[in-house]
Parts: C-alpha cells; sequence; structure tokens
C-alpha cells in the first residue's frame, strides 16, 4: 500500500516545464533555433541598413517556430517558440518596414 503513495520520480534533466521527464532532441533544437534567429533579427531590426538580415531571419525564425509549435510537446518548448517567434516576427516587420526581404538588391 505504501507504493501507491509514492510520486513517480523525475529524470534529473527535466525542468520545470518538461513534465514528461522524456528527451525531445527535435523540438529543444527547433526552440534554440528560432530563438536564436529571434534575437538576431530583432537586434539587426534595430539598424535601417541591416534590413536584409532582420527580414530574412525574421522569416526563417516564424517559419522554424511555426513548425515548432506544430511539433512541440511541452509546455517549456512552446514557451520559447512563442518568445522566439515574436522576437522574429517583430524583425521581420521592421526589416520589412526599412527596405524589405530583397530592397535595392533585385531592383
Amino acid at each position: 500500500m505504501a507504493q501507491a503513495f509514492q510520486r513517480p520520480r523525475r529524470h534529473p534533466s527535466s525542468s520545470l516545464f518538461a513534465t514528461d521527464g522524456k528527451p525531445h532532441p527535435l523540438q529543444d533544437t527547433l526552440m534554440a533555433v528560432t530563438l536564436v534567429l529571434g534575437a538576431i533579427a530583432f537586434i539587426t531590426a534595430q539598424f535601417h541598413s541591416l534590413h536584409l538580415i532582420s527580414s530574412w531571419t525574421g522569416l526563417i525564425g516564424v517559419v522554424a517556430g511555426a513548425y515548432g509549435q506544430f511539433v512541440s510537446v511541452t509546455t517549456r518548448e512552446r514557451t520559447g517558440l512563442v518568445i522566439g517567434m515574436g522576437a522574429s516576427a517583430l524583425g521581420l516587420g521592421l526589416g520589412l518596414a526599412h527596405g524589405g526581404l530583397f530592397g535595392g538588391v533585385l531592383g
């Protein structure tokens, strides 16, 4: 009867939001890529002359984050993906406002 009241032990590497205790390498990689691309897009969007970098990294970050949301399993992954997608979308929007994806390169 004592076993019925014991809590299941979590894997030591699982964090607060990783509730299933299993590794998710694809989802974690997509989350990290989305966060990095979002940071690059957001930072480069602050400079008018870097609109090509902010536009493309923002676009790729939004697409990677959307696919990551599609395959995500835990709340931790979804939280990181939403933050990265928000930064990517902001960088994409400002990059488009400053000159777009091809501004001045294709005509």
